[in-house]
């Protein structure tokens, strides 16, 4: 047998391109299917990751997936906002504990997040360089950002307005930056973090004076009086306040964080009402449905791939009959040099065993490669 596959390693050598051609065509064939399979996988694992660690996700009613999408990777379109009414109204309850977020802005073209600090122990976030938030104005920055903008602790970052033409529009506020969250591999990395009364400046609800003697407290409208931006210092902390009542004022989302099952049925109960104004939602259970409209789709890629390997399995197989023909004088001289027709055929059989052999191999590794490079990309979109 090992003489068997000498000669077969041999004839595959000489004809190299002809055999390479055919490798590339069989190892396409299994590649493709392999590799979406692993990549579907992939993003179904990583979509469930921090679903499973969100309980309850509250918001406005409206799309569940655009909310889910964006309580758990700040992504997508900003729901319509929802009030700090909501957060007393589930802590009244004693039904859960809650994380509220404001994420509606943004600065150098990530997400500014607003929310508390129970956020970065639910999500256990902790300060790689620098410090955590010290005072009204202060932002952190999730590992990504960072690196991507090139800031460290003690630069300064402008928020974006939301429109660049409103020149009525809220002043953009210039936060101070204290400190470089660690590496998380999750969304966390690529948003700028702050707390809420610092988005709420930014949202126009609250404002400070160049001046803390300001004692007539006069909104003066002249053009000296229209600063390019504003900036919480030292000076001026104390002069920032907010107007109206402060269970008025936005979020886009509310995570609920149960204490236990019935706690859970007994607050998802509290939004069945058609007429409800807002919708609770378990992440899991949204990312399942939406998982099972992929795998639908990917019922129609799976009757395209088996259609393409039945056509690449009938021009390898008129490949290999086209081969035979040509080989049918080489055949008859092993034949008469004392050759068996079983040798023969084990010679056959060895040559397209190897061929097999190497086209699996090739595919595996390639798809393998392909689903690594797959997964860092849906880490970093969706993670």
């Amino acid at each position: 047998m090992s003489g068997t596959f000498l000669l077969a390693r041999r004839y595959i050598a000489f004809h190299r391109g002809r055999t390479g051609i055919l490798i590339a065509a069989i190892a396409l064939t299994i590649y493709l299917p392999m590799a979406t399979h692993w990549t579907i996988e992939q993003f179904h694992e990583q979509s469930l990751k921090r679903a499973d660690l969100t309980p309850l996700i509250i918001g406005a009613k409206g799309s569940r997936f655009g909310l889910a999408i964006h309580g758990l990777h700040f992504r997508g379109d900003v729901p319509e906002p929802i009030t700090m009414a909501e957060v007393d109204r589930i802590s009244d309850s004693k039904l859960a504990e809650t994380i509220p977020l404001f994420a509606r802005f943004s600065a150098g073209g990530f997400v500014i997040v607003g929310t508390t600090a129970e956020y970065y122990r639910f999500r256990g976030l902790a300060v790689a360089e620098g410090a955590s938030l010290q005072r009204l104005g202060d932002c952190v920055l999730g590992a990504d950002v960072a690196r991507k903008l090139d800031l460290s602790p003690g630069h300064r970052l402008l928020s974006e307005p939301e429109n660049l033409f409103d020149l009525s529009g809220p002043t953009p506020l210039n936060m101070r930056v204290v400190g470089i969250l660690e590496r998380q591999g999750t969304a966390d990395d690529d948003v700028i973090f702050t707390d809420l009364q610092t988005t709420w400046i930014i949202r126009g609800i609250g404002h400070g004076h160049e001046s803390a003697d300001d004692g007539d407290h006069q909104h003066k409208a002249s053009r000296a009086n229209l600063p390019q931006h504003a900036e919480v210092t030292d000076a001026n902390l104390s002069s920032f306040h907010f107007h109206g009542s402060a269970d008025k004022f936005p979020l886009t989302a509310i995570i609920a964080l149960p204490d236990s099952e019935k706690s859970e049925t007994l607050l998802l109960g509290r939004y069945i009402s058609p007429d409800a104004t807002m919708q609770i939602l378990k992440p899991t259970e949204v990312v399942d449905e939406l998982m099972q409209i992929i795998l639908q789709a990917r019922k129609l890629i799976d009757l395209g791939m088996l259609l393409f390997a039945l056509a690449t399995l009938l021009l390898v197989s008129l490949v290999l009959l086209l081969s035979l023909r040509l080989r049918e004088r080489e055949m008859n001289t092993m034949f008469r040099l004392g050759c068996s027709r079983t040798t023969i055929f084990r010679l056959q059989a060895a040559e397209l065993a190897i061929v097999m052999l190497v086209s699996v191999l090739l595919a595996f590794g390639i798809a393998w490669g392909t689903t690594r490079f797959l997964a860092s990309l849906l880490q970093m979109w969706i993670a």
